[in-house]
C-alpha cells in the first residue's frame, strides 16, 4: 500500500511572477466524479490566483459550469485542446484517456503534464484489456507526475512505468443544504417507497458497474414483504439489457435514467449498494457515508481504504453475499444506525476541498521550481 501525506499550506504565488496558467483536461465519458472533482478544482485554483482553462466535451460544461467556477472553458476538439496547452505552464489530465489526449497534444512541449487517476482502477482481461494497459503505460511514463485516488492506482501506475506516482485522494464536493435539500418524505413518495425500503445505486450502466450481479441479489429480497424497492440512477449501454431482465423476472427495480438529484435520491434511501467490480474512489460511497446512509459494497479496488469500518463489505462476484448483507440490514435497524454514525466519522477522516487544492497546487509549484532550476 502506498502513502502521502496531504499538504494544507497553499503555496504563495511570488511576487512579481506572472500567475500561473493551467489547462484542466476531461476526456469524452468522463464520470460525474472526475467533473465534480475538476469543478472543484476550478474553484480553489481560480480563487488562490491561478488561471484555470477547462478543456472538455461542451456537455460537461452545461452541467458543471466551470466558467461559473472562475476557469475559462474550451471544448475538447484536438487543435484547440493543442492551442490550450501551448500556453500553460501545467497540464493536468483526469482519466487515463484524457491522458491520452493531452500527452498527444503536447508533443514536442516541454510543458509538464499531470495525471490524475481517479477512475475505474486496473482494466478487464482480453484483447480490451491488453489495449488498456498498453494505454495506461504510455499515460504513466508520459505524465511527469501520476496521482492516483487510491494506494491501488498509485502502485498500478508504477507498474506502468510512472516516474513519480503518489497518492492523491480526491474530497467530495459539499451537496445541497438548508432550502436547496430535497425533503426525504417527497423523494420516496414520487419513487413509490413510502411504506417499504429504499436502496440506491448511482452510476453509468456498464459491465463493470456490477448491475447483473445486483440484479441477481434483487431476486433473493423481491419476497422479502415488504418488498425493497431498489432504483439505480444512471444511463449507459446496458439499459435495454437490465430493463429486459427487471421486466422478464419480476424485479423490484427501476432504472431512473441519469438524474441530477442523485444526492436528494440518496439522503431518503434507507440503504446504498455499490456492486462495482472495479472502483477506485467511488463517489457513491464517498456520499453515502458522510451523509450518513449505510453502505453495502463489494470489496475491491479503493473502496475498503475508503470506507474502513463505515460500510459492510461483501466479496465481488457473489450474489448471494450481497444479498444477505442487505437484508441482513434491513432486519436490524440498531446496525444501521451504528453504521450512519460509524460513516460520517470515517467521512471526518478525508481530506477536504481544501486539502486537495492544496495537495495539487503544491505538485504545480514543484513541477514549476523543477523548470526554473
Amino acid at each position: 500500500m502506498s502513502s502521502s501525506p496531504v499538504s494544507t499550506s497553499l503555496p504563495a504565488q511570488p511576487y512579481g511572477r506572472p500567475p500561473l496558467r493551467t489547462v484542466q483536461v476531461l476526456g469524452d465519458g468522463a464520470g460525474a466524479g472526475s467533473c465534480a472533482h475538476v469543478r472543484s478544482l476550478a474553484t480553489g485554483l481560480a480563487a488562490r490566483g491561478v488561471r484555470v482553462t477547462v478543456c472538455a466535451p461542451v456537455q460537461a460544461e452545461g452541467e458543471y459550469d466551470f466558467t461559473g467556477a472562475g476557469a475559462e472553458f474550451a471544448p475538447d476538439a484536438v487543435s484547440v485542446l493543442r492551442a490550450a496547452c501551448a500556453g500553460a505552464d501545467v497540464v493536468h489530465a483526469h482519466g487515463v484517456r484524457a491522458g491520452l489526449r493531452a500527452a498527444l497534444a503536447m508533443r514536442g512541449r516541454r510543458v509538464p503534464l499531470v495525471v490524475s487517476w481517479h477512475g475505474d482502477g486496473p482494466t478487464q482481461a482480453g484483447a480490451l484489456g491488453r489495449l488498456g494497459r498498453l494505454l495506461e503505460r504510455h499515460v504513466a511514463r508520459a505524465a511527469a507526475v501520476v496521482l492516483g485516488a487510491s494506494s491501488d492506482l498509485v502502485d498500478l501506475a508504477r507498474l506502468r512505468g510512472a516516474r513519480d506516482a503518489r497518492l492523491a485522494p480526491v474530497a467530495v464536493p459539499a451537496g445541497p443544504a438548508g432550502p436547496e435539500a430535497a425533503d426525504p418524505g417527497k423523494v420516496r413518495a414520487e419513487l413509490g417507497a413510502v411504506e417499504r425500503p429504499l436502496l440506491i445505486t448511482v452510476g453509468s450502466l456498464v459491465p463493470h458497474r456490477g448491475y447483473s450481479l445486483l440484479l441477481d441479489a434483487a431476486r433473493e429480497w423481491r419476497t422479502l414483504e415488504p418488498a425493497p424497492l431498489l432504483v439505480i440512477a444512471g444511463e449507459g449501454p446496458l439499459r435495454a439489457e437490465l430493463s429486459r431482465r427487471i421486466q422478464a423476472e419480476g424485479l423490484p427495480v427501476r432504472l431512473l435514467g441519469r438524474r441530477r438529484d442523485a444526492a436528494q435520491l440518496l439522503a431518503a434511501a434507507d440503504l446504498a449498494v455499490l456492486p462495482s467490480r472495479r472502483v477506485a474512489r467511488a463517489l457513491l460511497a464517498q456520499e453515502a457515508l458522510r451523509v450518513g446512509v449505510p453502505l453495502v459494497a463489494t470489496a475491491v479496488g479503493g473502496v475498503p481504504e475508503l470506507v474502513g469500518e463505515g460500510a459492510v463489505l461483501v466479496p465481488p462476484g457473489d450474489a448471494a453475499a450481497l444479498a444477505s448483507a442487505v437484508t441482513g440490514l434491513l432486519a436490524d435497524p440498531e446496525r444501521r444506525a451504528a453504521l450512519a454514525v460509524a460513516g460520517r466519522a470515517q467521512a471526518a477522516t478525508w481530506p477536504s476541498e481544501d486539502d486537495t487544492v492544496a495537495q495539487v497546487l503544491s505538485v504545480y509549484d514543484e513541477l514549476m521550481e523543477r523548470r526554473r532550476g
